[in-house]
Formats: structure tokens, C-alpha cells, sequence
């Protein structure tokens, strides 16, 4: 994928997520959360004032840690794909 259209279907899968009121199940938002700050490049601490949602997601931060930029916003766009019946944005 050309690296303009990666960055335009991640924004808008980015934008789908957080449009989506229905409940997500815990272990895709943490999937979700690890892909969104390693493409983004965040690499801060979890914020959460709950001890055990950090460990949570500095577990799934650990588990992705090897994902550059460009194969975490693709990681992203294909779990949205995959667990949302998307085939585009």
C-alpha cells in the first residue's frame, strides 16, 4: 500500500473506531491501542489513573513493540477490516 493511501485508510479507520457506539470486546481495544500509539509513535507510558488497566495496556504495548510505524497502521486498517466486516473505508 502506498504510503499516502496508508496514512488516509488509517485516519479513516482510526475515525471509525472512535464513530463506533457499539460495546468493543476489551482484547480488541487493547490490540487497537497498541497499533494506534506505535503508528503514531507515542511511546508514553499508559495514562489510566487504574493500576491494572496500565499493566493491561503496557502488555499489549510489550507485545507489539517489534511493529514499525507503517506495519502497525496496517495492523490497525486490518483488524478494523477483519473484525468490523469492512472491506474499505
Amino acid at each position: 500500500m502506498k504510503k499516502d493511501n496508508l496514512y488516509s485508510e488509517f485516519e479513516k479507520a482510526v475515525a471509525f473506531i472512535n464513530n463506533y457506539t457499539d460495546p468493543i470486546p476489551p482484547d480488541l481495544l487493547l490490540k487497537l491501542y497498541a497499533y494506534y500509539k506505535i503508528a503514531n509513535k507515542n511511546y508514553n507510558n499508559p495514562g489510566s489513573k487504574t493500576p491494572l488497566i496500565n499493566a493491561f495496556k503496557a502488555n499489549a504495548l510489550i507485545q507489539a513493540k517489534n511493529l514499525q510505524p507503517e506495519e502497525a497502521m496496517e495492523m490497525y486498517i486490518g483488524l478494523v477490516k477483519k473484525e468490523f466486516g469492512r472491506s474499505s473505508f
